[in-house]
Parts: C-alpha cells; structure tokens; sequence
C-alpha cells in the first residue's frame, strides 16, 4: 500500500469515528438541579482577611507564614495553595475617591465549584465528585496522585501537597461541604465576614439577588455577573463596580469544558471505535499488500499440465 492509499484508509476511519451519533449528542451534564452558592460583593468586601482566617480555621489548616492581620500580604498577588485554600488580593484600577486617593478593589479567590467540573471530568478514578449542593468534593482514599484535575481546572485551582512525600494530596476549597450538608450550615468564609461581602444560599435565589442589585444600583455595579455563565456556571458568583478582566478574572467560555473533552473522549473509546477503526485499518493494509504468490504458482502449474 502506498501512502496515499494509507491516508485514505485513515481519514476514512476517522470520518466514521467522528461522525457517531455518540459524539455529535456529547457528555451528559453533571449540573445539579438546585445546589447552593455564594455570592461576592466586591464593593463591599474591605480586605479584612477575615474569610481568610475562618478557611484556615475550619479546615485545621497550619498556621500563616504572614500574621491575618498584616495587610502587607496585598503588595504581591497570592494563589489558593495546599496551606491556604483561599486568598484575598488587592487591585487598584485607577478610581479614585474624593481626595484622589486610590481606591482599591479586593478579590477573594478559592474553588469555583463549577456546575459541570473539568477536574471532576479529568479524575480517572472518581475521586472528584460534583455533589447536589454544589460542592466539587474530593475523597483522598481514591486519589492517585495522577493530578489530571490540576491540568483540566480553568481557574488553576487545585494544589498538590508536593512537600508531602507519603500521602500527598490534592488540596483545594472544599465549599465547607460537612458544614453546608447540615441544616443552616455555613461555610466559614461566608459566616465570618463581617460586612455580608459573601452571601451564601441557593444559587438561583443569589442570581436574583445579583441582578437586583445590579438593577437598583446601576452606577455602583457593572452590568456583568462572573460565574453565571463562565465555563458553564459555578457556585461561586461575583457582582464587582469595576471591569472583572481588570480584577484579575479570566475570559472563560459559557461551554462547559466536559461537554468538549468528553465528547470527543467517549466517542473514541465508546462501543471500541477506536479498536474497531485501528483493526479495520490494520485488516486493509494487509489485504492490499497480501502476497500474490499462490495465485502465480497456480498459473505455473496450469501452464505445466
């Protein structure tokens, strides 16, 4: 066979592949019906590192290597680690106040609890689930280390404890699942905060409560919910005054990152596509180049009687 007969063999298994029904329809959806959320004001929030210190304290974390009062930790911007699942971080994006002061713009970050996770899609062995309430959980009796959840999160959020060299393990905001699971429970950021810059409650009744402040304060927010649509929706949602791309957000799509990878994942391997194309491809190669010698020596043989 030469190779362009080769390459048509393949792009003829890979048409068949591509066109199953199976990736055209995509992934399921993991979306849970009603899950809970938390809602950030970052016109209220005033960078007191309060949420800081209830994570740190629920979750039995060690101790900062920088005291929760020192505001000095705002002159360089943090990431979530395996020993601080959520950071506050200070912007300033040129508003000033009335005596020309700059006026900062705090953000907290942590897990977004996406409504269709990319981690929970990346982990081979189900350690990440997504949970009714909302929480993305993790169960360390079944990770195995392989850190496919670090790779598939869009918000760079889960950690690995790499200092760990027995029992590692992926570390992230855990939305304060135990504490949630119960009636009235609260995650401690949202419990804490002594300005209500955290909301937490049903995520559909927190949309409508960002829309109507967005409504009746039209000068004070910008017209824009962060995690409503991004990457398919999260639990974790953001009203801001100021530009969110100014603020450190990422421009994420609406498309649930799953519903892309798995679609074409599912399709390779569901119903042994990708055996049955390699097979098929392997079972013309080797008729097309079958030798022809039995053929010629019958022909011989008739020619001798």
């Amino acid at each position: 066979m030469n190779r362009r007969a080769f390459l048509k063999w393949a792009a003829a298994g890979g048409a068949a592949a591509l066109g199953s029904p199976t990736i055209a329809a995509g992934a399921p959806r993991k979306v849970p019906d009603d899950p809970y959320g938390c809602l950030v004001d970052l016109t209220r929030c005033v960078g007191c590192r309060k949420c800081e210190q209830a994570c740190n304290r629920v979750n039995n974390l060690p101790p900062p290597s920088t005291p929760f009062d020192d505001l000095v930790v705002f002159d360089r911007h943090r990431r979530p680690s395996p020993e601080a699942f959520t950071v506050v971080n200070r912007y300033h994006t040129g508003r000033r106040d009335d005596r020309g002061q700059l006026v900062p713009t705090f953000v907290k970050v942590q897990c977004m609890h996406c409504q269709d996770p990319a981690c929970v899609s990346a982990c081979i062995v189900g350690a990440l689930t997504k949970k009714t309430n909302g929480a993305v959980h993790y169960d360390v009796s079944k990770c195995i280390g392989c850190r496919y959840c670090m790779v598939a999160c869009p918000f760079q959020i889960p950690q690995y404890e790499y200092t760990d060299p027995i029992t590692p393990r992926v570390r992230k905001c855990t939305f304060c699942f135990e504490r949630i699971s119960q009636e009235g429970g609260l995650p401690g950021c949202a419990a804490i905060c002594p300005v209500e810059a955290i909301t937490f409650g049903k995520r559909n009744v927190l949309l409508d409560l960002a829309k109507k402040r967005i409504q009746e304060n039209p000068t004070r927010y910008i017209d824009s919910i962060y995690g409503a649509t991004e990457v398919g929706g999260t639990s974790w949602l953001y009203i801001s005054g100021e530009p969110f791309e100014r603020l450190g957000f990422l421009t994420l799509p609406s498309k649930p990152i799953p519903q892309t990878a798995e679609a074409i994942q599912h399709g390779i391997f569901k119903y042994f596509w990708a055996p049955l194309t390699l097979y098929g491809l392997l079972g013309a190669i080797m008729y097309s180049v079958r030798p022809k010698t039995p053929s010629r020596i019958s022909d011989d043989k008739g020619d001798q009687s």
